[in-house]
């Protein structure tokens, strides 16, 4: 008897361990005991090619730092029109090198054929449409003297629709960002020098001079600087940081 009880209480527990062994996991990952299980701290699958973005990927559209598609806008909303003094004396000076007779209706002189209506009474389909059927000709335009290529890029960004007009307002709000573009926001805190700050814009608008005195775009398609370079720095030494 206690023989057989024995035996019994043996098979019992070899019974016992072997299911034990059997239910055995590991919480840091697969090994023999678990293979085919869930691991407690499994880790997350790498995700299929395609699917899902990397936070860094380089020159692709779905990473966070890539460069948007054209017809996104940069900003979370279309940027408001920036404020301050500063902002208005270097647009005003903008005005004076580029388009101090017609200001906001300003048309390139060298165009031949030009708009039916004035520019402020144009909605920017219609300055595009003019621009598409006079190939062949300067097509800058407005107080900024907006080019065809600048002009796309900067409606891209603000999202502006084909339906609104080319009035002051939006004229501002399309030149603001070229002049963040050029470094306002860095000059304001003082990051940015006067004179760096001057020869970026030098570089947007071929009115303003350079360090040099002469337009960055100097005899190109006609270009030169429309004011002095002491008139440009005396203005802008008002609204510098610097103040030197």
């Amino acid at each position: 008897m206690q023989i057989v009880l024995r035996n019994l209480l043996f098979a019992f527990t070899g019974l016992l361990g072997g299911m034990a062994q059997a239910e055995a996991v590991s919480i840091l990952g697969r090994n023999v005991l678990n293979a085919g299980r869930g691991s407690l701290f499994v880790a997350a699958r790498s995700p299929q090619s395609g699917q899902t973005a990397a936070l860094f990927i380089d020159r692709d559209h779905r990473g966070m730092f890539s460069d948007r598609p054209a017809n996104v806008t940069a900003y979370a909303s279309a940027p408001a029109i920036l404020r301050g003094t500063d902002v208005q004396v270097i647009r005003a000076l903008i005005e004076e090198a580029e388009s101090r007779r017609d200001g906001y209706d300003a048309v390139q002189h060298g165009a031949r054929i030009k708009p039916r209506k004035r520019p402020t009474q144009m909605t920017l389909a219609e300055i595009f449409a003019w621009i598409k059927a006079t190939p062949g000709q300067p097509h800058a335009i407005g107080r900024y003297q907006f080019v065809p290529k600048t002009l796309r890029r900067v409606v891209a960004k603000v999202g502006a629709k084909p339906t609104q007009r080319f009035d002051a307002k939006m004229q501002d709000k399309l030149a603001d960002i070229l002049l963040v573009e050029a470094g306002l926001h860095r000059f304001r805190a003082g990051a940015l020098g006067r004179k760096g700050f001057m020869n970026n814009l030098a570089k947007i608008w071929a009115g303003l001079p350079n360090s040099s005195g002469k337009s960055h775009y100097e005899g190109y398609a006609g270009n030169k600087a429309s004011i002095t370079l002491r008139r440009f720095d005396a203005v802008m030494a008002r609204i510098s940081p610097d103040r030197g």
